[in-house]
């Protein structure tokens, strides 16, 4: 889309002005060219709402380009020259106003290793595939490589702005990548539904020589090998194909790019999408929910909030390396006063982060520089207080931060201490910095004071006492005389106006002063602007530094949220081990406990699982008893625990985990013709492919989304295969309502039952949400409904029919799946299963007998009974039909 400057407008046209129009809520005009060129649509808004109205259209997917006036109307006559200064795009963004200051503004790159034949059925999903992901706002450059699942894994955490694709590939991609396809195409971009904009490049911008070529020069380096990258041939093309993009929106000046990283995918927790959103990590699911990030998110500066999300989709696995984060948590946690000196210093603390890549590309301006110095000054402080506890890490940390002082002081030198936010407005750089703009201010400060001289010179040599000066754009100064003292005008002054009560004239010596002080006020802004240039590149040589010091900011800051956090919500710090064991002690759900109501208290719980007593439970109960919750807390507090931070238990005991799965709730998948069932079947596949013995898996009511024992069925076989396989020996929690499957527990000598106790008083169920040992055999569904607001009469009938399908189901059913041994694939042994009402009394002869017995024939007429008779005939007669 193009925003065209029109005066004191930006005016888009034709079908962009149809859009604008659309997405900015904006007027649409249309105006006739005349002859036969029709009408022309146009939208604009002040060129001053610039900084309100790109958010909008950046956010809506679109990629814009900003035509500007490159000249003064003033100072000609001819068209004004215009051209473009900017172009935005989702993924390539500068602008504080489109980007979030606590979320990364990722844009990636997706390579294929090699074409291969696109299928109707399903693409490959083993195919090797490279990705890239760059932060143009910040400089984070990073690349990986794998296969397509581990790279929409990737898509999942990093959660980019922007995706590129080859035009070649773009069967594979919209197979492979689904979630980041669905929207509508616009030419070469597409807008997905979850805001993610893709954009097809041409495919010579996936050469992988070009693209190695491209990231030698930007890093000059002669191979890549420095960073560890050199034999990840696909990501490396990804890379240089974000490269190209790059020189195609015109953003040559990238000197703050200065590393390229790999993403080491053995040192993570693997999370799919699944996980991160039936865990609600990064944002809840409902509009009044809370996520846990909204939770633990205690961070001060950008770079702590951007990182923090980071952490949380990305959870370590090395023992040693949480331990390190746990220990200055719990330093924090011990040293208020400690915490307080970095808490009040941090607060100083701007995004240097952003703030150092703005001054590279040349963009920042005099508040941010300001804003650069604040910070650095607030780091010495911070460096200080490190190096002088006797915490090796933090002492280590306190050695690495760099303080830039000439820089910070070259800023305090140069530019006030409240500086306008526009270099344009002038008025940035400090007096007594620069001699030669010192004496031009000065001219421009005192020219009030010398046309005051000139005034009352000239009252005293003509004898005119209401002698006046003014000064308009036609003519500049200009001395005004009333009509009573023409008389007295001097020959050589000149006349140029004449009013009705008044006449004005200038001076030779008004118009070389005009010359002096006007002139000078164009030189002062010309030369602020010089002197704020050379500052600019003299913090250039500093970007190295201060990103690592943003960096190193941006860990500290996530630590001390861990602490303020721990301290907030009374939590522990977990015991990280190597034993294959999961020991929690009185955990409670992170978020669900900071939404209780006033004088409600969380009911904790304790879980344990190992690989060698308990590995699987199941657990049954009814339905609001709690399951869920006690799910995903479980794998809340390994995640927290493996991130660095404290835990809210009593005691826990974590041996590290290298895969989270979860399988809670599920939906339609309309857009790919999925139903729930299949949704369901899809994400339980994934994890019993990828399960691991250090793996944890929680399963909430799997199978429900088809019959009952097709369902009971699939559970027990996955159960089953969970004990079995060696492979596969994954610590599980399976909540069902199946409680046939608690008769594994007999069969299987690491299963163990469990439920979510409730007490049942006067017909009123009371939930104690307490998880205890052995099965349930009542769900307490009907309950549930009545408290729904379930019209009383479909809760009688309801209870009704449970009572007949209880006394009624078959009871061999439990007995053919007690043992594995016994379970026959053969659909002849599975005869029966099936619940069907032609077995039980039907639901129309019941409704007539309950009619009958319901009338009350001593107040019959008969015309009523021969009409209510007839009305049953019809009944059973369509039946029959």
């Amino acid at each position: 889309m193009l925003l065209f400057r029109c005066g004191d407008f930006y005016e888009t046209y034709c079908e962009d002005a149809i859009d604008a129009s659309k997405i900015l809520g904006i007027t649409l005009t249309r105006r006739n060219n005349g002859g036969n060129t029709g009408t022309q649509e146009m939208a604009g808004f002040p060129y001053h709402a610039l900084d309100t109205y790109l958010p909008k259209l950046i956010r809506a997917g679109r990629r814009v380009a900003i035509c500007d006036q490159l000249e003064d109307p003033k100072l000609t006559k001819k068209l004004v020259k215009r051209g473009i200064t900017e172009l935005v795009t989702p993924g390539v963004a500068m602008s504080d106003n489109v980007l979030n200051h606590k979320e990364n503004n990722f844009l990636a790159a997706i390579h294929f290793a090699s074409s291969y034949t696109f299928s109707k059925r399903k693409m490959a999903q083993n195919t090797v595939c490279g990705v890239a992901f760059l932060d143009i706002s910040t400089g984070e450059f990073m690349i990986g490589q794998g296969t397509t699942d581990y790279v929409d894994k990737l898509m999942g955490n990093f959660n980019p702005k922007e995706v590129l694709y080859q035009r070649e590939c773009r069967q594979q991609y919209l197979a492979n990548f689904p979630n980041y396809t669905t929207g509508t195409t616009t030419n070469a971009t597409r807008t997905t539904t979850n805001g993610v904009s893709t954009y097809e490049m041409e495919d010579w911008a996936f050469n992988e020589q070009n693209a190695r070529q491209k990231l030698l020069k930007h890093f000059n380096t002669k191979s890549l090998k420095g960073f560890g990258v050199d034999h990840l041939d696909s990501a490396i093309t990804a890379a240089g194909a974000i490269m190209q993009y790059l020189e195609l929106t015109q953003h040559p000046n990238l000197q703050h790019i200065t590393r390229l990283a790999r993403i080491e995918e053995d040192n993570y927790v693997r999370l799919d999408k699944f996980t991160i959103r039936s865990l609600e990590l990064l944002s809840p699911m409902s509009e009044e929910g809370q996520s846990l990030i909204g939770v633990i998110d205690k961070t001060i500066t950008p770079m702590g909030g951007r990182l923090l999300k980071r952490w949380v989709v990305f959870p370590l696995k090395d023992p040693q390396a949480i331990n390190k984060r746990l220990d200055i948590v719990e330093y924090f946690f011990r040293n208020p006063q400690f915490r307080d000196v970095i808490a009040e210093q941090f607060q100083l603390i701007g995004d240097i982060e952003r703030i150092i890549s703005k001054a590279a590309v040349g963009r920042i301006g005099p508040r941010e520089m300001v804003q650069l110095k604040n910070s650095l000054q607030a780091l010495e402080p911070v460096k200080e207080a490190c190096l002088n506890t006797d915490n090796d890490t933090l002492r280590q940390v306190g050695e690495k931060i760099n303080t830039c002082s000439k820089l910070s002081q070259l800023i305090a030198r140069q530019i006030v201490p409240e500086p306008p936010l526009l270099i344009s407005k002038g008025g940035f750089i400090a007096d007594g910095f620069n001699p030669q703009l010192d004496e031009l201010r000065n001219i421009s400060r005192g020219g009030k004071d010398y046309l005051m001289e000139i005034l009352q010179r000239e009252i005293q040599q003509t004898g005119i006492s209401s002698l006046k000066i003014g000064y308009n754009n036609v003519f500049g100064y200009y001395l005004e005389v009333r009509n009573t003292y023409k008389d007295k005008v001097p020959e050589d002054w000149i006349r140029k106006q004449t009013l009705a009560q008044a006449e004005r004239y200038i001076t030779q010596e008004l118009k070389a002063y005009e010359e002096k002080i006007l002139g000078a006020d164009e030189r002062i802004q010309t030369l602020e602007e010089q002197l704020f240039a050379q500052l600019v590149e003299q913090t250039k040589p500093y970007i190295g530094n201060i990103q690592t010091d943003a960096n190193i900011i941006a860990q500290i800051d996530c630590l001390l949220s861990f602490a303020v956090a721990a301290e907030e919500g009374r939590y522990i710090r977990p015991v990280i081990t190597d034993e294959n064991i999961i020991d929690i002690r009185q955990g409670r759900h992170p978020v669900i406990e900071t939404e209780m109501p006033a004088g409600e208290k969380y009911v904790p719980n304790d879980i344990m699982l190992d690989d060698k007593q308990q590995q699987i439970i199941i657990i049954t109960g009814p339905n609001m008893a709690g399951k869920s919750a006690l799910l995903r807390q479980t794998a809340l507090i390994v995640l927290m625990a493996q991130i660095g931070s404290f835990v809210p238990a009593e005691q826990a005991k974590i041996g590290w985990v290298d895969k989270i799965f979860t399988r809670v709730g599920a939906s339609d998948n309309i857009s790919l013709g999925e139903s729930t069932f299949m949704v369901e079947m899809t994400e339980a596949a994934n994890i019993l492919n990828n399960a691991t013995p250090r793996s944890l898996i929680l399963f909430d009511e799997l199978g429900r989304g088809t019959s009952t024992y097709d369902g009971i069925s699939i559970a027990w076989a996955i159960v089953e295969h969970l004990h079995e396989n060696p492979n596969a020996r994954a610590r599980t929690l399976f909540a069902t309502h199946y409680h046939e499957l608690n008769d594994m527990q007999q069969s299987f000598q690491r299963i163990k039952n469990y439920n979510v106790s409730v007490k049942e008083v006067d017909g009123k169920v009371i939930f104690v949400r307490k998880l205890e040992r052995g099965g349930s055999d009542r769900s307490f569904g009907i309950h549930v409904a009545q408290m729904a607001g379930m019209p009383r009469s479909i809760v009688k009938r309801a209870d009704q029919l449970l009572h007949e399908l209880e006394g009624k189901a078959d009871t061999h059913a439990t007995h053919a799946l007690a043992r594995p041994q016994a379970v026959n694939p053969d659909a002849t042994t599975r005869e029966g299963f099936q619940l069907s009402f032609f077995q039980l009394d039907d639901p129309l002869l019941c409704q007539l007998r309950d009619e009958i017995i319901n009338t009350d024939i001593n107040s019959l007429t008969p015309v009523e009974a021969l009409n209510k008779l007839d009305r049953m005939k019809t009944l059973l007669k369509g039946k029959d039909d």
